[in-house]
């Protein structure tokens, strides 16, 4: 008994302290610990540091934002795990990894869930949206906002996909999520969970022969180089999502939250021009590196991909995916 009591006081203080490290105070001034796995030449990136400076504004230096860009506080689902026991303040997630905790957070993993961008940016700022943004909190996750990650197509190595029996035999790496992994395998490709990190040596030796991603993350981690084959079927609208931990969050006077959550509406407005920006840049620097981008007819994937709706019958997304697919569509 007395073994386990000194156990539990030495966790009990070993989360203290972290939280300490995460979201300290002395007298007045807080410092936020943000922690993130991009590039700093990333346009998300560059959003937070914006984000950061305005905070500062905003405070009159009175809340200052640290930035640990480049995963070095871990993965993102190790910095997720980090702002649940408060030893991490903020950090930056893809909405895949986030439906590990949050079961609703699948919509976007969904194929064809959005129309396009247009049809997207309505759900993202809708009750809908806001409403996903806070479904975390039972885990201790707060979301302040969504950050453009474009739409999500597929690369390859060795042959273009211009159909989805082109996917066929295919090993494809998507994220951790077990709806990207269904998503590939109903398509008629091998759906092939690779850390991203690994995932441009997977591409050159062949353990992969294509995965999916954004334009800018495509031209950014030089996958191009291996990958010559570039399709624009635009299968996912995946958002990045800015979460604070609960902990943190709680801690924090009124003042300090609207301070927070202005400079972070700010910088979305900012980083999503930024993001058009990058796209429109990547796309050419690939092209130009001897890339071959194709724009498929996206109606036959959309209709392959049909089953993957009933199959989420009766859990939290499948109601979501009905009102997201009714909102804005043509009368």
């Amino acid at each position: 008994m007395a073994s386990s009591l000194r156990i539990g006081v030495v966790f009990l203080l070993a989360v203290f302290a972290f939280f300490q490290a995460s979201c300290s105070s002395e007298q007045e001034h807080t410092v936020l610990k943000m922690g993130h796995a991009l590039p700093t030449d990333h346009p998300v990136h560059e959003a937070i540091v914006f984000f950061a400076n305005r905070v500062a504004e905003l405070s009159s230096g009175k809340i200052q934002v640290d930035i640990y860009p480049g995963a070095q506080l871990g993965s993102e689902r190790e910095m997720m795990e980090l702002l649940q026991i408060g030893s991490l303040a903020m950090t930056k997630v893809s909405s895949s990894p986030m439906e590990s905790f949050v079961p609703e957070m699948k919509v976007f993993s969904m194929p064809y869930v959005f129309r396009d961008s247009e049809h997207y940016w309505t759900v993202l700022n809708s009750e809908i949206g806001r409403d996903l943004l806070t479904a975390g909190e039972s885990v201790r996750l707060r979301g302040l906002a969504y950050y453009d990650a474009g739409a999500r197509s597929f690369y390859s190595v060795k042959k273009p996909i211009q159909t989805p029996s082109d996917l066929a035999g295919l090993k494809i790496r998507v994220q951790k999520s077990q709806t990207s992994i269904r998503m590939v395998n109903t398509l008629g490709g091998a759906g092939t969970p690779v850390s991203f990190g690994e995932l441009y040596t997977a591409l050159d030796q062949g353990v992969v022969d294509g995965a999916e991603n954004n334009p800018p993350s495509f031209e950014k981690s030089r996958h191009y180089e291996v990958a010559k084959y570039y399709s624009l079927n635009e299968h996912t609208y995946v958002p990045d999502i800015v979460l604070i931990s609960t902990y943190v969050w709680d801690r924090l006077s009124d003042q300090e939250q609207v301070w927070l959550q202005q400079a972070m509406d700010e910088s979305v407005e900012y980083q999503r021009v930024l993001w058009t920006e990058a796209t429109e840049q990547a796309l050419q620097r690939v092209r130009e590196a001897g890339v071959n981008v194709i724009y498929p007819d996206k109606t036959l994937f959309s209709e392959k991909v049909e089953p993957m709706y009933e199959s989420v019958k009766g859990q939290p997304a499948y109601d979501l995916i009905k009102k997201i697919k009714k909102m804005g569509a043509p009368r």
